[in-house]
């Protein structure tokens, strides 16, 4: 739990370094390139980065359990095994999409450096791997520098740059976001080579390598399928409606990530040490702390998605004005990324204990939001409704399918590890209420008042009652510091 803690509070932090960086990115993408631009970039960026996540064969969690079981072969082989397949697999990918480009474009509006955003797949992939070895150290700091502080600044800076030089322009987005992503592997290759050195003789051998891409290919579906869950709604949208709505529904998307990345704050330390507690079977323990860490999650993503949720037009309206009708859109993905918090902490174990299951019903969630988003934007369209209300139909998708992934996710794990997997506490529903009536009175008073008070107000009502009334002394671990001493001297 200690382990969970200190992990947990270094990448919150690298939370809070993300969120300042990834709002001069959104208001340079609305008020300089607009909806339409926004449009084509999304469209393209969710089949890149589902791809580079697929090409990654599931490192980012599989390997530590590799490390974990390698005993007497050097971590740095491990590592660079894992390394080797995802450059395999991704410039495949990389060259298949240059030459059919249409999957990454399906409005067809895109121009030859736009293509070049498929050389993000191979740095993407790699990344994933080299933050998953450094991850099986501790070391959640490098995490937090490539991907809250380096690769969201270098995106902001550089699509600003872009939009100042006439020539790149058009394609800034996509090239802005093409330099962040090698800002970042290059952040964390630095780091893993010093932590790790160069693989000691390595050699490669086919049939190991296949083996191993047998076996992580379950993992890696479940990787994508968890990933595409809040991506395949922004394909769809883009077969159905214009770029301007996708660009739209894509704002709301961003802001409503900024609480799901919470989740990520436990995900690099999670692994390691459920890992270490299956290896001597303690399931007491993983469902202690699945539960904890479950419950961290959702108080967390709670108060920010009141805090961003509540006075959503007026967040939505810093962007640009043309961006407020995706303030319903807005209000479902926040609720969908709370909902979500139990099939990620589940997810987690079931991956190592049910592999196979984890998949089938990862499959189908994706199927049945896919399904889901096709039958209520149709329900939209035969009503008249325009497309703002589009957006909104894809969002509610995503929650009724991530809300029923939990639930069944939640249960399954609990049979197989013979404890109770429950999140939930009724202090959230006592902090919450109060919480709602702050913002509620907070959207009387002017835009810039409404964000300047309103959104710190329901964040200190929220927190101090969920600290009251929610959280124990186990709960406040998260927050001491020198964790290494005897609870006396903890502070």
């Amino acid at each position: 739990m200690t382990a969970l803690a200190k992990g947990g509070r270094q990448n919150f932090f690298g939370f809070l370094l993300r969120l300042l960086a990834r709002l001069p990115f959104l208001f340079i993408a609305g008020r300089l390139y607009g909806p339409e631009a926004l449009g084509v970039f999304a469209s393209a960026l969710v089949v890149v980065e589902l791809v580079a996540l697929v090409c990654a064969m599931g490192e980012k969690r599989g390997l530590a359990q590799r490390m974990s079981d390698g005993e007497g072969v050097h971590p740095a082989n491990l590592a660079f095994d894992g390394m080797l397949l995802a450059l395999f697999f991704s410039t495949l990918a990389a060259i298949f999409f240059w030459f059919v480009p249409a999957p990454l474009f399906p409005s067809g509006q895109y121009s030859e450096l736009d293509r070049l955003i498929v050389l993000a797949i191979p740095g993407y992939a790699l990344t994933e791997v080299v933050l998953a070895a450094q991850a099986y150290k501790y070391d959640i700091a490098t995490t937090v520098r490539a991907r809250a502080v380096v690769e969201p600044w270098t995106i902001s800076i550089m699509a600003g740059v872009f939009w100042f030089v006439p020539s790149l322009q058009e394609a800034g987005l996509s090239l802005a976001y093409l330099i962040s992503i090698y800002a970042g592997l290059a952040t964390g290759l630095w780091t893993f080579l010093r932590t790790y050195g160069l693989p000691r003789q390595w050699r490669i051998e086919l049939p190991y390598m296949a083996r191993t891409t047998a076996r992580a290919l379950p993992l890696a579906t479940a990787d994508a399928i968890e990933w595409g869950t809040r991506r395949v709604d922004i394909f769809i949208l883009g077969l159905f409606a214009a770029p301007s709505a996708v660009g739209v529904y894509y704002i709301a998307q961003q802001v409503a990530s900024l609480p799901q990345k919470l989740k990520t704050s436990f995900e690099p330390i999670l692994g390691p040490v459920i890992t270490k507690n299956l290896k001597t079977k303690n399931y007491e323990a993983i469902a202690r702390q699945v539960c904890q860490v479950g419950f961290w999650i959702i108080a967390m993503q709670a108060g920010i998605a009141l805090a961003l949720g509540v006075p959503g037009e007026a967040v939505m309206g810093l962007v640009g004005p043309e961006f407020v009708g995706g303030t319903g859109a807005l209000a479902l993905l926040l609720a969908a990324e709370v909902v979500a918090a139990t099939a990620v902490v589940s997810e987690a174990v079931l991956i190592y204990v049910a592999r196979v299951r984890n998949l089938w019903i990862s499959i189908g969630t994706i199927a049945f939001q896919a399904v889901l988003t096709v039958v209520l934007i149709q329900v939209v369209v035969a009503a008249g409704y325009g497309e703002p209300f589009k957006a909104a139909a894809a969002a509610l998708a995503l929650a009724i399918a991530l809300g029923t992934a939990s639930l069944i996710k939640a249960v399954l794990l609990s049979k197989i590890l013979g404890h109770s997997i429950n999140n939930f506490r009724w202090a959230l529903v006592y902090a919450i209420a109060p919480a709602v009536v702050v913002g509620w009175l907070a959207t009387r008073l002017p835009e810039w008042a409404e964000l300047a008070f309103g959104v710190p107000a329901i964040l200190l009502v929220y927190g101090w009652i969920i600290w009251k009334r929610g959280f124990g002394p186990e709960d406040r671990v998260l927050f001491r510091r020198n964790l290494d001493k005897p609870p006396e001297e903890q502070t």
